[in-house]
């Protein structure tokens, strides 16, 4: 919320965010004028003589002990290059708007207008980066081909992809936050009608690393720390806040952490083609990872071996009873399938930002 989201709304509202992200700020002449003409017609925006020493002064101001990003927009290459340095500075993430849609931001081709210019984008994310910061690059799903702007943003050097991915009408789309996934192994942020645990938790099974919100808190001015409390509550007894939906639920690539042996037709041949296993090497890979660890045991269940078995929410008397028998926790299983799913995309013959 551009005009809005400041320190001082930080300190009310997200005390107990992992991250709180400013801005977004305006940094050169063509930035600051679009945002001059926003404000004419009632929008809020951050417009300072000094956005340099603003940025600052807001990354300073933020007591809640959270990480600190700062969301910018810029006419010009040199103007985000100075203001990455400073963030670096102040061990804060710069956060590249290619996100914001009204007209007059299009017209001046900043905001959205950045997913249109791909080129422009790439070259401008390598050369942020050049500095060393930090950087994420907050974006709108459903403009261009996804996939291939997380793929984009991934090889440009990123670390972060912010993802607004609001579908017109329908609120949040899901099936975008898997497209960015399954498309890149960057840190995933989904954003968008997040307003209950609920909600984040269906991003957080679509692949998201973190969610992100706004407007729910000023309906709800505890909605951030309901959300930390119910995350971090929900951590402790799965063991994996964000694990996957199964591949037969159109889960992402790290449901295959969940799949049985391929040994019959179903969607997990085409999800592991995809990273370049063959059905033997799936299964060999997926043996591998278990051996030594708990996961090779459970001769008693469909595939003899708890490598095969699924997510602990789907009820299981057999896979249980092996995981009582060897003292293994629900969350303590989950973190070995954690681990498995990122063994299996390490091991993969085409990497994630490569595959089809």
């Amino acid at each position: 919320m551009a005009g809005i989201v400041d320190s001082t709304f930080a300190n009310q509202y997200a005390g107990d965010a992992g991250l709180v992200v400013l801005g977004a700020f305006n940094l050169d002449e063509g930035s600051i004028e679009v945002a001059s003409k926003l404000v004419a017609r009632g929008r809020k925006e951050f417009i300072s003589d000094e956005p340099m020493e603003l940025i600052k002064k807001e990354i300073r101001a933020v007591n809640s002990g959270s990480a600190v990003a700062v969301n910018v927009r810029s006419t010009t290459l040199e103007p985000l290059i100075e203001a990455a340095k400073i963030v670096k500075e102040e061990g804060a993430i710069l956060e590249l708007n290619a996100h914001c849609k009204q007209p007059e931001m299009l017209e001046a081709g900043i905001g959205e207008a950045l997913l249109r210019d791909l080129p422009r984008l790439s070259a401008w994310i390598k050369a942020i980066k050049e500095t060393g910061v930090v950087l994420s690059v907050k974006v709108r799903a459903n403009v261009v081909n996804d996939v291939e702007l997380a793929r984009l943003i991934d090889k440009a050097g990123a670390d972060i992809i912010h993802v607004d991915s609001m579908l017109e009408g329908f609120g949040a789309d899901l099936d975008a936050i898997v497209n960015y996934r399954d498309a890149t192994r960057l840190f995933l942020i989904g954003n968008n009608s997040v307003t209950d645990f609920s909600m984040a938790k269906d991003m957080f099974s679509r692949g998201a690393d973190m969610v992100s919100v706004a407007r729910g808190t000023m309906e709800n001015p505890g909605l951030i720390s309901q959300l930390v409390e119910s995350v971090t509550s929900y951590q402790k007894s799965i063991g994996w806040y964000n694990a996957p939906k199964h591949v037969c639920s159109e889960g992402d690539f790290r449901a295959l952490a969940f799949c049985c042996l391929p040994v019959k037709p179903c969607p997990v041949h085409e999800k592991f083609k995809k990273l370049g296993y063959t059905a033997e090497e799936f299964a060999r890979t997926k043996m591998e990872f278990a051996r030594g660890t708990l996961l090779e045991y459970g001769e008693d269940t469909c595939f003899g071996s708890l490598v095969w078995c699924c997510k602990i929410t789907k009820p299981c008397w057999i896979r249980d009873g092996v995981l009582n028998t060897l003292d293994l926790s629900d969350a303590e299983y989950m973190k070995l399938k954690e681990q498995l799913a990122q063994y299996i995309l390490d091991h993969a013959r085409i990497p994630v930002n490569e595959s089809r």
